[in-house]
């Protein structure tokens, strides 16, 4: 007589693997920038530090987690940025003198050089406030990117508008989110210094002519304290519980489209509040390179030392007219990039 099994098979089953995120703009149709963020050459813990910070700035489409080891060049991390779809790499270095950050296109280039005049951790902006707003969801989307100042008709200015505008994904007005619009990066260019302010703020609207403690009684799920008073009319009418910093302004208040939140309904209008979450950097552009981290100099800062190694060669003449060919050439690069 045949004998039965008596465990039974357990099928196998093939286990799901995780759904990676789509390189390509569902709404826009163009593809989406990403970015490494690393560091060449020993650098002290305070700038390893802003390092994270920038990682943290461009989430939601960078290696937050990026391991880096001595012997890595920029070929080791160019090879591995194509099949990962990376745009763009942000170089911190450090000498003698000052910090830089290099800011390059992959995999030709070109390559904006900043000399770090000067920085803010998100962790000192952040101290330096009364009541901080950093939470985790702000980096779930990536940050708006609004430039001041560059608008001068400068070749270079021209190309670092259009690299910085390449850097974070483009939104279209008609079908964006509001609930995604959490941050935004300001740059504000100074034509007499000639240096560029680095901003990281976070974006929340609340309603006009609504104070302070009523916000706060519909945002909180648990009731409040009322034990002290006599009546429930005092809990909204008490005075001093408010700021004039609170004061609407006209200018920045706006009318939304649609409800967002408990608060923010679209048939009144809203203020606008940017609270800075870090990090904060004046940059000064020194050079701007054809390549990535290589190639001719199609702009430097310091033009008379450029100039005066091009009169020993051969081709002196014509060294001038050559860079700013090739800087109009980079310029149409990049416009081509942002058409649709």
């Amino acid at each position: 007589m045949a004998r039965f099994r008596k465990n039974k098979r357990i099928p196998f089953v093939r286990p799901i693997g995780k759904k990676l995120p789509s390189s390509v703009d569902h709404v826009t149709g163009d593809k989406i920038p990403k970015s490494f963020v690393f560091s060449r050459g020993k650098l002290p813990g305070v700038l390893r530090q802003l390092q994270t910070d920038l990682r943290k700035l461009m989430l939601p489409y960078t290696a937050l987690k990026l391991k880096e080891k001595k012997r890595n060049n920029i070929k080791d991390f160019l090879n591995v940025a194509g099949p990962m779809g990376v745009t763009h790499f942000l170089i911190l270095s450090k000498t003698d003198s000052s910090p830089y950050l290099r800011v390059g296109r992959t995999p030709q280039g070109p390559t904006l050089t900043f000399k770090i005049h000067g920085y803010s951790l998100a962790a000192d902006v952040i101290k330096a406030q009364l009541r901080p707003r950093c939470h985790k969801d702000l980096f779930q989307n990536p940050p708006l990117i609004v430039l001041s100042g560059f608008g001068t008709g400068e070749q270079h200015l021209k190309l670092t508008t259009i690299m910085f505008q390449n850097i974070f994904p483009a939104i279209d007005i008609n079908t964006v989110k509001l609930a995604s619009c959490q941050r935004i990066v300001l740059l504000s260019y100074n034509k007499d210094t000639k240096l560029i302010d680095f901003r990281h703020y976070s974006i929340r609207l609340q309603p006009v002519g609504v104070s302070r403690r009523v916000r706060k009684f519909v945002q909180n799920r648990q009731a409040p304290n009322l034990s002290g008073l006599q009546d429930v009319s005092e809990f909204l009418t008490r005075p001093g519980y408010g700021s004039e910093s609170e004061v609407d302004d006209e200018a920045a208040t706006v009318s939304l489209p649609t409800d967002l939140g408990r608060l923010n309904r679209a048939s009144n209008k809203s203020a606008v509040k940017l609270q800075e979450i870090g990090p904060r950097m004046t940059l000064q552009l020194v050079r701007i390179e054809e390549g990535l981290c290589s190639g001719g100099i199609i702009f430097s800062e310091f033009g008379d030392k450029i100039s005066s190694k091009a009169e020993k060669t051969e081709n002196a003449g014509k060294a001038k007219p050559q860079k700013q060919v090739r800087l109009q050439t980079n310029s149409r690069i990049l416009m081509k990039a942002t058409e649709p």
